[in-house]
């Protein structure tokens, strides 16, 4: 049977013959930017196998998304840029720089400390390369789903202190949003609402890191029972000869309920 390294080294040569003269014509003509969205879709479609619990997808899911970063590697190594050996070895030096307490001498007795160790070493990282200093939120993508934007952007500047004291006080700023958010639809333009709903929902994310809640895993949740009840009201309405456009609300609404039940 052949080993893990000898089956990662075929899937890098699947590539490279793919890319080659005489591969396949669609590999052949992608790029960095035209694979982009592929790699988004492939995140997504892990992340979906998972809050399934589909193990056998979640394996299968995981090899289309390493395929991307043997794919990127690929065409780095043709332009002469690097090699996806050059990033093993990036990712396994970080892993052993990044963890002292495990494979140094420091010590680390929690999550927050090890927290604390990995952003000391990250700063000096960037000190070392010689990198201009720059802001502590710049290294955050701006290009990532707007939520998770919100969650590391919050988190870093809570790391430096810049913070609630308890989740109480992130319920009365919340309880604050709210009434803003009232008075601008009462006269407010569009532009002020749109304000209001994106601190609002501001507040929400620094809420659920309070209470140790990924906001987006717990919008995942939400969005995969709303369409499992909705389904549901569906297939009542389907088994009784009706559409749900040609249906009151008070019996959807029934329905509903009858489905969270």
């Amino acid at each position: 049977m052949a080993t893990t390294g000898e089956k990662f080294q075929q899937l890098v040569e699947l590539m490279a013959r793919l890319r080659a003269p005489g591969g396949c014509p669609w590999d052949r003509e992608q790029t960095f930017d035209s694979i982009k969205p592929y790699t988004l879709e492939e995140t997504y479609e892990v992340l979906d196998a998972i809050d399934r619990r589909d193990w056998q997808e979640v394996s299968e899911e995981l090899g289309d998304l390493l395929l991307q970063s043997v794919f990127y590697a690929q065409m780095a190594q043709e332009q002469g840029l690097f090699s996806i050996g050059d990033s093993l070895d990036a990712i396994n030096q970080k892993l052993i720089r990044r963890h002292p307490h495990v494979f140094g001498d420091q010590s680390a007795h929690s999550p927050e400390d090890v927290k604390r160790i990995w952003g000391e070493i990250k700063t000096e990282e960037k000190k070392s390369k010689g990198r201009p200093a720059a802001g502590l939120l710049d290294s955050v993508p701006r290009a990532m789903p707007a939520l998770v934007e919100a969650q590391q952007i919050s988190s870093r500047a809570a790391a430096v202190g810049f913070d609630w004291s308890n989740a109480g006080q992130v319920v009365d700023k919340l309880h604050e949003e709210l009434a803003e958010l009232e008075e601008a639809r009462r006269g407010a333009s569009q532009s002020e609402i749109e304000d209001e709903i994106g601190d609002l929902l501001f507040v929400l994310v620094n809420l659920a890191r309070f209470v140790k809640v990924d906001p987006e895993q717990a919008l995942r949740r939400t969005n995969a029972k709303f369409r499992k009840r909705f389904a549901y009201m569906e297939g009542k309405l389907a088994a009784l000869g009706k559409k749900l456009e040609d249906t009151g609300v008070e019996e959807m609404q029934h329905l509903w309920q009858e489905a969270k039940r």
